[in-house]
């Protein structure tokens, strides 16, 4: 139904048809106004259509009269259908199919004086088109809520510290704003100083509220519950991972997927086909209504609109669960994949070291050792010491002077209770303090003395995700068997980590160039790989997968240019959401091009017969119409799937 979209501005016009309509859901002011004069014109297309077939039941003698009334009606709505059929001439596309059989079944109608004809197919098309952009309402209201959600106030800090109340899109990076309680915050950011609440459900598609404080990364969209926050302005617009959601969502209809693919590539051989059949079936009916029927019958806007359609709600749908899609040809190679390969460090852990364990070597209190390392590790800028220096609260903090650093060794310096010292096992040889053998230990440790004794080793590890183990079992159930843990890290890290999660097969140890390999011999094997990685240090094997999900919106930047998928939350759980809804989108794929399909061939035998009576091409708009909301409303099913994340 494409003849009612044509936009009147040059080139691009048949380049925006129903794909651009749907999957924008935010039509251009040029658009809009474009859309609303064909309706216009419908309107009084359809008047003087009324007018003239009242006229020739009211005065039949004077036939004339509503000839020409017919004829208006009809020249009224030919400029968009001409302007059309030309365009699509000249820049040949799937969508120009049906442009150039309506302006054909227009033109037949004039030649054989069918004015009544003429008039009313486009009437009939440009109000399905209206129908059709209402039947996919919902991906075009959740589209126009997050285009909402990019529009704010933001309230500006300046240097001198004073408040100023200015649109969002006037942020730039760096820039300081203040986010109260009930605030939308404006642009993706760093939270500078405060501590409060988010709803981050439109973003990430999680239903719990995250907790943040300083120095922790925010998106622009989420809601502060409570609290107030100073966020740093990092990223803003196009740039920042709201605006990401709606380029994608907007970009849907240009990533092709199959099925759409090979109609382009016989669409003119499809377009003489049914020039064939109607001018057969004219030759042996000499019957005007069954060739003019034939022709609107063969438009394949249903099947045109069948994946477009089907792969906008998709996109739609993962965006609203936190899940940015690159392209809608990936939605359907989710559905195929046979392996995983999968990244430890950033992916399965959340690259943060935790306290593991305190192993006390004298009689020293926990609580004592505890505030004691975290006021030591405060000192430092060691990844050690910063884990440490988490443990208690500032408040909690030992009072300590002549505070040193030993490059390499540790933290020492003077407390109430003499000299203490946080380090590696070298520090305490380099202050004659007597230490016990160092324990077995997969991973970062730190021994703690006061004054000349020893009182304890601290253990740390990287914190495995809670949800790793139970999201690895949800991939076998999906039929992912085959799992392999790729890490750069040492070989016993990793084979610990995988017996926890449920890993069977671990390369540790492994380079960049490695993890590629790797990958590219799952491919050489047979095996459609899904590769999952935090997006920078394993950007060869994202590209090299069959799908590569990247974890995090943190590396955006570089995970967009390496991976298909992006899942913002980074949890681990959206990995099968990703997989059941891209099956859920080829069900309903395949659905489409079956209902498509199959009514329009039904709709072409039954006016090739003449069934469909003495308007016959009217009936065939009507019928083509239904197919074609059918269509669209079977995709817009995909719009209410939801799947909450179980604690």
């Amino acid at each position: 139904m494409s003849v009612a979209t044509d936009h009147s501005h040059g080139s691009q016009g048949h380049a925006h048809h129903h794909g651009h309509l749907l999957s924008a859901g935010l039509l251009t002011a040029n658009e809009k106004q474009a859309a609303a004069v064909q309706l216009t014109l419908a309107m009084i297309a359809l008047s003087l259509l009324a007018l003239g077939i009242a006229w020739r039941w009211l005065a039949p003698d004077e036939e004339g009269v509503s000839q020409l009334l017919l004829a208006a009606a009809s020249l009224i709505v030919a400029i968009p259908v001409i302007r059309s059929g030309w365009h699509s001439l000249r820049h040949p596309s799937l969508h120009g199919i049906t442009d150039q059989l309506i302006a054909l079944a227009m033109l037949a109608a004039w030649a054989t004086g069918d004015l009544l004809t003429a008039a009313l197919l486009p009437i009939i098309m440009i109000f399905g088109h209206v129908l059709e952009e209402r039947s996919v309402i919902g991906s075009k209201e959740a589209m126009e809520a997050l285009a909402r959600l990019t529009r704010s106030h933001a309230r500006l800090i300046t240097p001198d510290g004073e408040i100023h109340e200015v649109d969002n899109v006037t942020l730039e990076p760096g820039d300081l704003v203040e986010v109260r309680a009930g605030d939308c915050i404006p642009a993706d950011g760093r939270v500078r100083q405060g501590q409060a609440s988010l709803d981050t459900a439109p973003i990430t598609g999680e239903s719990v509220p995250l907790e943040v404080t300083a120095g922790m990364e925010v998106f622009g969209g989420a809601i502060n519950l409570d609290g107030r926050l100073e966020i740093e302005v990092t990223r803003t617009g196009e740039d920042s991972t709201l605006g990401k959601v709606i380029a994608l969502m907007q970009r849907a209809e240009n990533s092709k997927p199959p099925i759409t693919r090979l109609l382009e590539r016989y669409a003119q051989q499809y377009l003489g086909f049914v020039l064939t059949i109607a001018a057969i079936a004219w030759f042996l009916t000499y019957n005007d209504q069954i060739m003019l029927a034939i022709l609107v019958a063969a438009c394949p806007c249903a099947l045109v609109l069948s994946a477009p359609a089907t792969a906008i709600a998709g996109i739609a749908v993962a965006a609203r669960h936190g899940i940015l899609i690159r392209s809608s040809a990936f939605l359907e190679e989710l559905a195929d994949l046979s392996s995983l390969v999968i990244d430890k460090t950033g992916t399965l852990t959340f690259g943060r070291l935790r306290l593991q364990e305190i192993r006390l070597t004298g009689y020293t209190d926990r609580e004592i050792v505890l505030a004691l390392a975290a006021s030591l590790g405060a000192a430092s800028s060691h990844p050690v010491s910063r884990a440490l220096a988490s443990l208690v609260a500032h408040d909690a903090y030992h009072p300590l002077a002549n505070v040193r650093e030993l490059q390499g060794l540790g933290v020492v310096a003077s407390a109430a209770t003499g000299e203490v010292a946080l380090g590696r096992p070298e520090l305490f040889e380099r202050l004659s303090v007597v230490a016990p053998p160092v324990p077995s230990h997969d991973g970062p440790l730190a021994g703690l003395s006061i004054g000349e004794e020893f009182v304890a080793w601290l253990l740390l590890s990287d914190t495995v995700k809670p949800e790793a183990a139970v999201a690895m079992t949800e991939l076998r159930t999906l039929g992912l068997n085959r799992q392999l843990l790729l890490t750069g890290d040492r070989q016993s890290v990793a084979q610990a980590l995988a017996r926890e999660i449920g890993i069977p097969d671990v390369a540790a140890e492994a380079l960049p160039a490695d993890k590629l390999k790797r990958v590219l011999s799952e491919t050489k094997s047979g095996f459609k790989p899904l590769v999952v990685g935090d997006g920078i240090n394993d950007s060869l094997a994202l590209k090299a997968g069959a799908v590569g999900i990247a974890m995090g919106a943190g590396g955006a930047d570089i995970a967009l240019a390496s991976s298909d998928i992006i899942l913002i939350s980074s949890d681990l759980r959206r990995l099968g959401t990703c997989i059941r809804l891209s099956r859920l989108c080829r069900r309903t794929l395949k659905t489409n091009i079956i209902i498509g399909l199959g009514w329009t061939v039904a709709i072409v035998v039954l006016a090739g017969f003449g069934f469909l009576g003495a308007a016959g091409a009217v009936v065939a708009a009507l019928l083509h119409n239904f197919s074609t909301l059918l269509v669209l409303a079977n995709a817009g099913r995909l719009m209410r799937y939801d799947e909450p994340l179980t604690a």
